[in-house]
């Protein structure tokens, strides 16, 4: 029933930015944990950030300084700010959120919004 709806994503300039939003029909106050994961054709889809409900974030190593996660509760949004993008930042991003229940993790996924990093 929950809906998670990414957007922002593009084509972009190596050195130029992006700024995905990721809109839930959930109040994202509910899941414990959400962020974002991302994967490009013939690669293993890796954590790029994530933010706890108390707001806590974590980054995957090759976005660090680079990438910041964040959350608007009164919209509903979780978004993601990306700098000095790569071409190796190329992928699909995927929005996840995570519900901790007593006989596990209940993931709810976006549909994935492209992302395009030229040389």
């Amino acid at each position: 029933q929950v809906q998670l709806v990414e957007s922002g994503g593009g084509l972009v300039q190596a050195g130029g930015s992006l700024r995905l939003s990721c809109a839930s029909s959930g109040i994202i106050s509910s899941f414990n944990r959400m962020g974002w994961y991302r994967q490009a054709p013939g690669k293993q889809r890796e954590l790029v950030a994530s933010i706890t409900n108390s707001g806590s974030t974590n980054y995957g190593d090759s976005v660090k300084g680079r990438f910041t996660i964040s959350r608007d509760n009164a919209k509903n949004t979780v978004d993601l700010q990306m700098n000095s993008l790569k071409p190796e930042d190329t992928a699909v991003y995927y929005c996840y959120a995570d519900y901790y229940v007593n006989i596990g993790t209940k993931t709810y996924w976006g549909q994935g919004t492209q992302v395009t990093v030229s040389s």
